[in-house]
């Protein structure tokens, strides 16, 4: 039981897991603050909109209804959610890229002289006219 304890102390204090704590937590935060700006700012706006009702229920038999302003509430907290973590990730992914230089690759083939068909750089002899050619890279041996 002891050893059990201790793998799971081991496991909970692991960088990743804090972060995805803490990511937890800011989500959350962040939401109620979408949610917010999407009650108190977007759906008034669309309200003033051509009297447009963000607010809406349908009654059903008795005291049952569907919300359907709710439903269109979180699809627009959604949106609005989904669009800034795209904004955000784009933006640390540039971040992140700024410092590294791309790799060019050297090329693995070049045009034959003669009859400019595609050959490899060590190749001394071409293999479409057969010509002899200076190949560009040396071989390995």
């Amino acid at each position: 039981m002891k050893k059990f304890f201790q793998e799971f102390k081991e496991f909970a204090l692991k960088g990743n897991v804090l972060d995805m704590a803490i990511g937890v937590i800011i989500g959350g935060a962040f939401s109620g603050l979408v949610t917010s700006l999407t009650d108190c700012f977007i759906n008034p706006l669309i309200g003033c909109i051509g009297g447009a009702k963000v607010q809406g229920k349908i009654h059903l038999l008795g005291d049952q209804y569907i919300d359907y302003g709710s439903f269109i509430t979180a699809v627009i907290n959604f949106i609005i959610m989904a669009f800034i973590i795209f904004l955000l990730m784009k933006g640390i992914k540039k971040l992140l890229s700024l410092g590294k230089k791309e790799e060019v690759a050297a090329p693995l083939t070049r045009k034959c002289p003669y009859c400019y068909g595609d050959i490899d750089v060590k190749a001394t002899k071409c293999m479409y006219c057969t010509s002899d050619v200076e190949p560009t890279v040396k071989a390995e041996e």
